[in-house]
C-alpha cells in the first residue's frame, strides 16, 4: 500500500475475480479534480501495476436532486479544466450524458477494475449500491473528500463538535499528509470512446433554468487555488477576529469548490498549516472538525433532510411552543423574494440570490428568523432547505443540511426558554447591531 494513501481510504465493494481488461476505469463523481485526488492516483497506481492505461468517466444527468442551471454552470467550468489537465497527464476523460449506473457498467465491460470516489448523500450512495449488482470486475471505493475518512472518524452519528473533535484530532497525523502525483506509464489518449462536448452540453440538459449562473469563469481548481492563496496571504491573520462579521471580507470562499470536489480539503489544510501563525487553528476547526461533523451527520442520519433529524430535546421544545403567537408570518414566496420587515434578513437573502453565497453568520440568523416567522417549525425547516439548496452554490451539501439543522437545535445545547424558540438558541437584530456594523453589510449587498 502506498504510504500517502492509507489503507483505510480504500474500501473493496465486491469480491469479483481480477479480469484482463483494456484499462482501469475511474468513475469520477464527487471528486471533480485532477490533482490531490486519492481515487485518481490509486487508479493510476493500479494501471501502472497492471501495465494498462487509466480512463476517467464522468456521467452527466439532468435529474440530480435540487440542482439547477447555477449549479451545472459552475460544475461544468470545473469539468472543462479537469478534462484539460487529465489530457496533459496522458489520461482520457470520457464525459457522457447518461444515467450513471448503466453508463459505468457498460464501460466496465472493457475494464480490469473500477475505481469510484466515496459518496455521502443518498442519491449517489444509491448509485453505488445499484452499480455493484451490475459489475463483474473488482471495484474499490476511495475516500478523498475528507481529511479523516468518515467511518474512521466515528462509527456512529456524533452529538456535537465536542464529541467528534478528539476522535478526529488523534488521527490527523495519519491522514493529513501530502498526496504525491503519480507518473502515468501507459497513456490512454489513443483509445476511442463516444463522448460529449462539454462546451455544448448545457443547451441539451433538461434542467431548471430559473436560477442564473452567478458569474463566468469562476469554477474549477485553478480558481479555487488562487482564492485560497489570496486568503492565506491577506485574510488568514484576521480570520479569528473577523470571520463572523458579515461587514468584513475575511472568509476563504472555499465552500463551493469543496462542494463540487474541485479542491481537496487536505490540500487546503496543508497550505494553511504551511503559512502558520495566527488564524490557523480557528480556520482548521471549521475546515476539518465542523465540516466533518456535517458529513458524519448526513452519513449516519437518514433523516438529515427533514426536521425529524433534530435531537429529542429540540423536537420537544419546538412542539411545546408550536402554538405560540407569531408577530410576523411570511409565505415561502415572500421569503424567497426577500420581502420581510427586516432589512438585515432581506439583505442576506439578496446576497444569496445574487452571488450564490451567504455569509455564514447571516445564514444562521437567516435560518433562525424563518423559524420565528413561519406558522410551523416544519414549514420553516422545509423553506430553509428549499432556498439553501436552490440558490447556494454549496447547497445540497452536508454542510448545508447541517447548517439548517443547527438553526433548529442540531449539534447545539438547550438555552434559556423563550417564545416560539423554546430552548433552541435565539438570535435577533439587536445582536447584529451590537456585534457588527450591520448597516455596512446591508449597503454592500444593496450595491451588488
Amino acid at each position: 500500500m502506498k504510504q500517502d494513501i492509507p489503507e483505510e481510504r480504500l474500501k473493496p465493494l465486491n469480491d469479483e475475480d481480477p479480469k484482463d481488461g483494456d484499462f482501469v476505469l475511474y468513475w469520477m463523481q464527487r471528486a471533480q479534480r485532477a490533482e490531490y485526488n486519492h481515487a485518481l492516483e490509486h487508479a493510476i497506481d493500479r494501471g501502472n501495476e497492471l501495465d494498462i492505461p487509466v480512463v476517467v468517466l464522468f456521467c452527466l444527468v439532468d435529474n440530480f436532486k435540487n440542482a439547477n442551471l447555477r449549479h451545472y454552470h459552475f460544475m461544468l467550468e470545473g469539468l472543462r479544466e479537469v478534462e484539460t489537465v487529465l489530457r496533459e497527464r496522458g489520461i482520457e476523460m470520457v464525459v457522457r450524458y447518461s444515467e450513471p449506473v448503466g453508463c459505468v457498467a457498460e464501460l466496465s465491460d472493457e475494464a480490469s477494475e473500477v475505481i469510484v470516489d466515496k459518496p455521502y448523500l443518498p442519491q449517489t450512495r444509491g448509485w453505488r449500491t445499484e452499480l455493484m449488482d451490475k459489475l463483474d470486475v473488482p471495484s474499490v471505493e476511495v475516500e478523498t473528500d475528507l481529511v479523516v475518512p468518515v467511518e474512521e472518524a466515528s462509527s456512529k452519528e456524533e452529538y456535537a463538535a465536542r464529541t467528534i473533535r478528539p476522535k478526529i484530532n488523534k488521527q490527523l497525523e495519519k491522514y493529513l499528509i501530502p498526496l504525491k502525483e503519480r507518473e502515468v506509464k501507459h497513456p490512454s489518449l489513443d483509445l476511442s470512446f463516444d463522448k460529449i462536448d462539454l462546451d455544448k452540453i448545457l443547451s441539451r440538459l433538461d434542467i431548471d433554468n430559473s436560477v442564473e449562473p452567478v458569474a463566468q469563469g469562476i469554477g474549477g481548481t485553478e480558481n479555487a487555488k488562487k482564492q485560497l492563496q489570496y486568503f492565506i496571504e491577506n485574510k488568514l491573520i484576521d480570520y479569528p477576529d473577523c470571520s463572523n462579521d458579515p461587514s468584513k471580507d475575511c472568509l476563504s470562499n472555499m465552500s463551493p469548490y469543496l462542494h463540487f470536489g474541485q479542491i481537496s480539503p487536505i490540500y487546503i489544510a496543508l497550505k494553511v498549516k504551511e503559512k502558520g501563525g495566527y488564524g490557523v487553528d480557528e480556520y482548521l476547526e471549521q475546515l476539518i472538525i465542523r465540516r466533518e461533523l456535517a458529513f458524519n451527520f448526513v452519513y449516519y442520519n437518514s433523516e438529515h433532510d427533514n426536521i425529524n433529524c433534530l435531537p429529542e430535546w429540540a423536537s420537544e421544545t419546538l412542539e411545546q411552543h408550536m402554538e405560540d403567537e407569531r408577530e410576523y408570518v411570511y409565505s415561502r414566496k415572500e421569503f424567497e423574494e426577500g420581502k420581510t420587515h427586516d432589512d438585515y434578513w432581506n439583505a442576506a437573502q439578496k446576497e444569496m440570490l445574487k452571488t450564490g453565497k451567504m455569509h455564514g453568520y447571516m445564514r444562521m440568523y437567516w435560518g433562525k428568523k424563518m423559524l420565528e416567522w413561519s406558522e410551523r417549525p416544519e414549514e420553516a425547516y422545509k423553506t430553509a432547505l428549499y432556498l439553501n439548496n436552490k440558490y447556494e452554490l454549496d447547497g445540497r451539501d452536508p454542510n448545508g443540511y447541517a447548517g439548517v439543522a443547527w438553526c433548529f437545535g442540531k449539534h447545539d445545547q438547550a438555552w434559556k426558554e423563550r417564545n416560539i424558540y423554546g430552548k433552541v438558541r435565539y438570535m435577533n437584530a439587536n445582536g447584529l447591531k451590537r456585534k457588527f456594523d450591520i448597516e455596512e453589510y446591508v449597503e454592500k449587498v444593496a450595491a451588488l
